[in-house]
């Protein structure tokens, strides 16, 4: 066992693809932490859930939960809000507009409603190739070699909408790592849209949390195993609400960091976490 540092932030992302709001507390379970990612962009033509890897507009608005996670309001960039609650016209139109394609705001469906979570076929992979927004010469992450079947069919696990795992990790000393590298870049951690910040101790460096892989994490009640690393995509550059457009950033990940920052997790045992919680390394 060995103390690895702090819980710093817990974050939700209430809607797919859009900003999220920063908790003091959170639950985690199977489905990661409680109330994050259970509303989508749906497009309409497509007939496929959006995600800001191919709708980059959508890391412009802001999402938080209303109503114990029953319905979200969404801030959108000229500051104006909406919520799903009632005739979702309204909001539909905006998000639509946005974006631009004919699109739809839904909640998560069971996985019974499986073609709800199928890929849009035709060109899947080239598009997919295309949002990792590698330049000549740069590598890609090692999976395009060997694509999960699942994944080649669906856009998210049926019943989520996630494709991979269902919590992200990054450290302090991973940011302070590739500031160090090229301090004139943006790293706010917004950027990476991690679920969890752990502050690393004094003295630690480099790419911390990538020691955890295949290991396990406890914070607070919560037991987390550490599956896999984080390829990191174009959707890091783009601007968001307060953060300016960036490509070096990403120049960066790909180029020291083996195109990685942070972390996948799964929760293993589910319970609370809460801001300070000491994170240890079983």
């Amino acid at each position: 066992m060995q103390d690895v540092g702090n819980v710093k932030e817990i974050w939700r992302y209430p809607v797919k693809g859009m900003a999220g709001e920063r908790l003091d507390v959170g639950q985690l379970g199977e489905s990661g932490v409680e109330g994050d990612r259970v509303w989508a962009l749906w497009d309409v033509k497509r007939k496929e859930i959006q995600s800001c890897k191919v709708r980059p507009k959508l890391l412009r608005c802001t999402a938080r939960t209303l109503d114990r996670g029953e319905h979200v309001e969404v801030r959108f960039p000229d500051g104006s809000t909406l919520t799903s609650e009632g005739d979702r016209t309204a909001i539909n139109a905006r998000l639509s507009d946005l974006v631009g394609h004919e699109s739809r705001l839904e909640p998560l469906r069971p996985a019974s409603d499986v073609d709800f979570f199928r890929r849009y076929q035709p060109g899947w992979r080239d598009d997919l190739v295309a949002t990792f927004e590698r330049e000549p010469g740069e590598p890609l992450p090692d999976f395009f070699d060997d694509f999960p079947e699942e994944a080649r069919e669906f856009i998210a696990a049926p019943g989520s909408f996630f494709l991979v795992t269902t919590l992200h990790v990054v450290t302090t000393a991973t940011l302070e790592h590739l500031r160090s590298l090229t301090p004139e870049s943006d790293w706010d951690v917004r950027r990476f849209r991690p679920n969890l910040v752990i502050e690393t101790p004094p003295g630690v460096e480099g790419l911390a949390e990538q020691d955890w892989i295949g290991q396990q994490l406890t914070l607070g009640e919560v037991t987390l195993d550490c599956p896999m690393t984080t390829p990191r995509c174009g959707a890091t550059v783009r601007q968001q609400d307060g953060i300016p457009a960036d490509s070096t950033v990403l120049r960066t990940i790909v180029k020291h960091a083996d195109q990685n920052l942070g972390i996948y997790g799964e929760t293993a045992t589910p319970g609370t976490v809460r801001l300070g919680d000491v994170v240890t390394l079983v």
